[in-house]
Parts: C-alpha cells; structure tokens; sequence
C-alpha cells in the first residue's frame, strides 16, 4: 500500500530482457533508506518487488504482463521514474490510499504552464470515465492528485511547480503514455453495486 506521494527521482540503468524475467535496474538514494529484499516499491506506481540492491541503485523481475500494460514498457536507460516505499505504520499519511496495481494507460493530451502553475489534461482508457470524480483522487504514475475536470473519458489536473520538479512529470510530453490507477473506494463500491443488482431485480 502506498500514499501517492513521491520520494524522490530515480533514474533508469538498465532495462532488459532476461532469461526468466525483465529486468529493471534503477538508480536511487532515498528509497533506498532501510530497503531489503522483498520489499515493495513503486516505480511509476507500479509495485515491484526488490530482488537485489547496492548502495546506489535497486533491481526488479518484471513480467511480461506487467511490461505490456504499463507505461514501463516505453522506458529507456537515463529516463527518470517516480519512487515510494511502500506504507509504513506510525509514518505521514499524506495523498490517498494507492494500491500500485495499475487499472490501465492514460495518454496525455495536454500538458502546459497556465500562470505559475501547470495544467495537465489525460485521456483515459475507454470506459474509465465511471471512476473519474470531479475533486476525486487519481494516480498518475503513481502520483497522488485531485481530478480538477471531467469530461467523458478525459480528465485534468492542476499541478504546482513543486510536483513538477519532485517527480518525472517534468520530462512528459503530449502523446506520452502515463499509468492510471484509479480510487480505491469506488472500484468497490461498483463491484458491489453490480453484485448486489442482480438479487435486486430478482426481488
């Protein structure tokens, strides 16, 4: 489990096919404070486990599903990926509840300076419009932030120069993929609506 609130930076090393699995090398400081094999971080919110880590960078397995259905899939060495360690008890519980399960690829339509601060606009996937709320929360890789515009599939975000700085949003571009992971709550709100439904029209 995780806050959406972004650690630092890293930078991808290396990126690779290997015999059993991809292999994602990353570049990192803080995330690095207290790490241990097996732990969960998310890198772009997607939750990777540690398989191996020195004093300067951390390793992950991939799956080939994973690879495909995220916006990693489009990284290359020097890229810059958000990191958070997963959620600690007795820590600060800033942003939302984030799961780093990745729901689907948002693609970026707009991304420009409006004053001092930036507005952000995605295209979700077909159909995610359902989860979208106006002054909901929504991750974008990995970054907690508050839905500002709804409209059909498409939603935007304001984002202040801090948030652009502190993760890799300042690297995006228009046609950029990006990975969703939408509120937690009302993905099961809806699973429970649709199980309920049934029995209700049967009454």
């Amino acid at each position: 489990m995780f806050t959406g609130i972004i650690e630092e930076t890293g930078r991808v090393e290396r990126f690779e096919r290997g015999g059993d699995a991809w292999k994602l090398r990353v570049a990192a400081k803080a995330a690095l404070a207290d790490v241990a094999l097996g732990d969960s971080i998310a890198v772009n919110g997607c939750c990777l486990t540690v398989v191996k880590f020195d004093a300067t960078g951390l390793e992950f397995d991939l799956l080939e599903e994973t690879r495909r259905l995220t916006s990693i899939s489009a990284i290359k060495p020097g890229a810059a990926v958000n990191l958070e360690r997963s959620l600690r008890f007795g820590g600060k519980m800033g942003g939302h509840f984030v799961t780093g399960h990745v729901d689907g690829l948002g693609v970026v339509e707009i991304f420009e300076p409006r004053g001092s601060d930036r507005y952000l606009r995605v295209k979700a996937p077909a159909g995610a419009g359902r989860y979208l709320i106006h002054k909901g929360s929504i991750a974008i890789d990995g970054i907690s932030l508050t839905v500002a515009e709804v409209d059909g599939d498409s939603f935007a975000v304001w984002l202040i120069p801090h948030t652009v700085a502190a993760t890799n949003l300042a690297e995006k571009r228009a046609g950029d993929p990006v990975n969703l992971e939408f509120d937690l709550l009302g993905k099961y709100v809806e699973k429970l609506m649709l199980a309920r439904a049934p029995a209700a029209v049967q009454a």
